[in-house]
This record gives C-alpha cells, structure tokens and sequence, in this order.
C-alpha cells in the first residue's frame, strides 16, 4: 500500500528541479492536482549531521504556491531581493555554486543530458 500512495506522489510531479545551496538543497516541484491545476511545491532540504556514529538527517520545510498568487509572490521576492541587494550590494554567488549554462555545457561535453531550464528564470538579473 506505500509503494502505491509513493508512486501517486511521484506521478502528480510533471517538472521539476533541485538548487544546491551550501548545506540546503531546494526542491522546486510543478505538481498535478486532482482538478489537473498545477501548482509550485517548494521544498527546503537542510542535512542535519547526527551524533556520533549516526547517519545525518534532512530537515525538510515545504511551501506550496498555487498559480494565482504567482504574480503576488514573484512581485514580493523581487522586491525584497531588491532591498537586500540596495543594503548590500551585488550579491556573490556561494563559491561551490556553477552556474546552470556551465552545467548544461560541461554534460553536453561529457555526452550527457543537459539540465531542464531554470523554472523561475525572474531570479536570473
């Protein structure tokens, strides 16, 4: 009966797409809803290290953004991007990120499938 229920969740994901960030790693689903509406299921993976001799947990918070409040959200993560940035200045890029062109140049390279484009390309300036 589990595997059934995991291959229904695995099957409502139509598009998705991972950003590795230090230790976090945000999921960033496109998923099917019963009325076929799609709607964005963002999820934050923090790896938590475990005491001595047990293996590391993950952390997971998840946040589930429905395609009438898209306008809104990229409207107010625009805007406070842009306050952090106007405090701070340009912001450097985590050294360990590669950026996602060099990703799909370096698999072409090595004969392999380039990754699907950036789902929320507003974040890109």
């Amino acid at each position: 009966m589990e595997k059934n229920q995991e291959e229904r969740r695995e099957q409502e994901i139509v598009y998705s797409r991972s950003v590795k960030a230090g230790k976090r790693i945000y999921y960033l689903d496109v998923r099917k809803a019963r009325n076929e509406d799609l709607y964005l299921c963002i999820t934050e993976s923090k790896r938590r290290q475990g005491e001595e001799g047990e293996a590391p947990s993950f952390e997971k918070h998840k946040v589930f953004l429905y395609k009438e409040d898209f306008a809104h959200f990229t409207e107010g993560l625009e805007d406070v991007i842009a306050y952090v940035k106007s405090q701070l200045g340009d912001i450097e890029a985590r050294p360990e990120w590669v950026p996602e062109e060099k990703e799909e140049e370096s698999a072409a390279e090595e004969g392999g499938e380039p990754k699907k484009k950036r789902l929320l390309g507003f974040l890109r300036k």
